[in-house]
């Protein structure tokens, strides 16, 4: 019996750093893949987001927030932001209701501008404003561009998502499914767990260490009748962010450890034994070849 065809494509999600990218990921797919966190420049890699129902598959890009970049490792997140974009049927260029037009918002409808690819607006976080504040939004963007699609939503309270995916489907082309129904994510195991590790630190510290760190998967191993364990390495830039990465007689980074290890268990289904090392490497982000070591793809820096 032959497989009967559904609606599939890919579909690029941009914005500016703090837009809600990785939070509509999450919730279009009921489950937690990407991290979330109040910092600006949260997603460092490509993260990709499989959404399969009886009538369609889409696999959803989340890409690092565009911003100007300030070291090789921003220049990294560009371009990786830029390569997935060129690869979509759709583009979800999604901004924050809440903050006023700027610099940032004119750089992404340049890019916009530039694109042969379909292109929604997606107003997020349309909880916060009165819907007087949303029509002049509307208005605001329809003069600066002519977008296929002008969708309102809410990522983090689920507004209007569900509409969001029925338009979407319009746009796409009939073909077999890319997946198994029951993938989410193409990202290996040992990337998502290092994502969930770096999101509790970006989380639970301040000031200059969250975006200074790496984290790197060194072991999860697992042995008959006994928890999986899982040794990561939390990479920082300077003796100092060590120190503060440990904490006080290891406070923090046993409350580090201990929130990773709980997003870790639903990923996995699994009780898991996590081990957390701390290690500096001076001024990595700015060095291609420690970023490459770190597990970031090695043809960008080509």
């Amino acid at each position: 019996m032959f497989e009967e065809q559904i609606k599939t494509g890919f579909v690029t999600i941009i914005g500016r750093p703090n837009a809600g990218k990785s939070t509509l990921l999450n919730n279009i797919l009921k489950q937690k893949i990407a991290i979330m966190s109040d910092k600006p420049q949260t997603t460092r890699n490509i993260i990709n987001g499989v959404y399969t129902d009886n009538d369609s598959q889409i696999v959803f890009i989340d890409t690092p927030g565009i911003h100007k970049p300030k070291h090789r490792l921003g220049d990294y997140m560009m371009k990786l932001a830029s390569s997935a974009i060129q690869e979509s049927e759709i583009v979800y260029l999604i901004i924050n209701a809440s903050e006023k037009f700027g610099p940032g918002d004119q750089h992404l409808i340049n890019i916009v501008k530039e694109l042969k690819v379909p292109t929604f607006l997606l107003i997020n976080k349309i909880d916060l404003i009165s819907p007087e504040q949303l029509i002049q939004i509307i208005e605001f963007y329809k003069d600066l561009y002519d977008f296929v699609e002008i969708v309102p939503i809410s990522a983090l309270k689920s507004i209007n998502v569900d509409n969001l995916l029925n338009t979407t489907k319009k746009y796409l082309q009939p073909s077999f499914k890319m997946y198994p129904d029951d993938v989410i994510t193409d990202s290996p195991e040992y990337f998502v767990i290092s994502e969930f590790i770096r999101e509790k630190v970006l989380q639970l510290t301040e000031q200059e260490i969250p975006h200074s760190i790496a984290v790197v998967i060194d072991r999860i191993e697992k042995q008959p009748g006994k928890k999986k364990n899982i040794i990561a390495t939390i990479v920082v830039e300077r003796k100092s962010q060590k120190g503060m990465i440990i904490g006080k007689q290891g406070k923090m980074i046993k409350e580090i450890g201990s929130r990773a290890r709980k997003d870790i268990e639903v990923l996995l289904g699994e009780k898991v034994f996590l081990e957390l090392w701390v290690k500096v490497i001076d001024n990595w982000r700015s060095k291609p070849n420690q970023i490459r070591d770190l597990g970031y793809r090695d043809d960008i820096f080509d």
